[in-house]
């Protein structure tokens, strides 16, 4: 790959780097989206948000909440596995999302894209969601972070607005610097859900903690394997782990 220009935007400074067939965005060093021509899955977190979602207990969702839309990378890859299911995805960056439609073709998601403040947008909600994911992190100078804690009020809104067997996906980022965090949700979860998986791939160095009611086990993503045309995409697909937290 090389680097195609820098877009800085009003909270992030924005390098696109591009080969042949595939385009990414990095901050401060590190990916915040990736889009191939011919492919979907990269063996990071966006894998595991997407596998997220297909482990609705009662089948495939029919709506879908993502919070933080960055590139689309995650829209993206659900579009393939859902053909059929109703995308809302809320994001404040308004010239990311404008950059991500030209470079990674968001727009061909089908999404409904909401420029708008996650935190306040859900505040002021009525619709329910049969999944909800939330990706909100920002980039630092040095390191990710989120502009919010995933405390009890916070996780109270998202929980209504869950349809009834919906569930909800959280990315956490893991490692140094991030375990005091990692730690606190999987405890709030708990204390809020009566099940919570965690979902985990060996090149990511993120956590989805996914939690409701009930949520499927591991084993529901096996039927969307054939799903992925390109062997890469099965391979990664099949390097998903999830683990039964509570």
């Amino acid at each position: 790959m090389r680097k195609e220009g820098d877009f800085p935007t009003r909270f992030q400074h924005i390098a696109v780097w591009k080969s042949p067939l595939s385009t990414e965005f990095r901050v401060a060093g590190a990916i915040l989206a990736s889009y191939h021509e011919k492919r979907f899955l990269t063996g990071l977190a966006w894998d595991l948000l997407a596998a997220a979602a297909m482990l609705r207990p009662s089948g495939k969702p029919t709506s879908i909440l993502m919070l933080g839309v960055a590139g689309g990378t995650a829209l993206r890859t659900l579009r393939h596995l859902l053909p059929e299911v109703y995308l809302t995805g809320i994001d404040l960056d308004a010239e990311l999302i404008s950059l991500a439609d030209k470079e990674m073709h968001l727009r061909e998601t089908d999404a409904e894209i909401i420029i708008a403040d996650a935190y306040a947008w859900v505040k002021k909600n009525q619709r329910r969601f049969d999944v909800i994911l939330d990706d909100l992190y920002l980039a630092g100078e040095e390191d990710v972070f989120r502009a919010e804690a995933c405390d009890a009020d916070w996780l109270g809104l998202l929980k209504g607005s869950l349809a009834p067997g919906g569930i909800l996906a959280l990315n956490l980022v893991t490692g140094p610097g991030h375990r005091a965090k990692q730690s606190a949700t999987r405890k709030n979860l708990a204390a809020r859900f009566p099940c919570v998986r965690a979902l985990s791939t060996m090149d990511s160095l993120n956590e989805i903690l996914v939690a409701g009611n009930d949520v499927a086990p591991g084993s529901r993503l096996a039927e969307f394997t054939v799903s992925f045309a390109d062997w890469r995409d099965r391979m990664f697909w099949k390097r998903i782990k999830v683990r039964k937290l509570k």
